[in-house]
């Protein structure tokens, strides 16, 4: 099928939708909630990417201070930061495969 072909099928398409022969297809999207961290998950997810708090903190975004207090208990990420730590967890090459971490 040629792009001409495409074009006559979509506008066929749109013009059915419009008369109400064709129903639109919908997708139903789902977002996983936001998983939370205990101090020693976040030190296990440092230590497989074998990066020091020091360059944990840089990859993180956040100070190494933070970093200590997410490892001691006494703070806990929120939002963006546990999303980040989330796709670390489920691949520690992630901070290199992203771009993030440059070698």
């Amino acid at each position: 099928m040629g792009v001409f072909d495409d074009i006559k099928t979509g506008i066929e398409q749109a013009i059915a939708y419009e008369k109400g022969t064709l129903k639109a297809k919908t997708t139903t999207l789902s977002i996983a909630p936001v998983d939370t961290f205990s101090p020693s998950d976040i030190k296990q997810i440092r230590t497989n990417t074998g990066l020091t708090q020091v360059l944990f903190a840089k990859y993180m975004g956040v100070s190494v201070k933070t970093i200590e207090a997410w490892e001691a208990g006494r703070n806990h990420p929120e939002g963006a930061a546990c999303r980040l730590l989330a796709l670390t967890r489920n691949d520690p090459t992630f901070p290199e495969k992203s771009g993030i971490l440059v070698r």
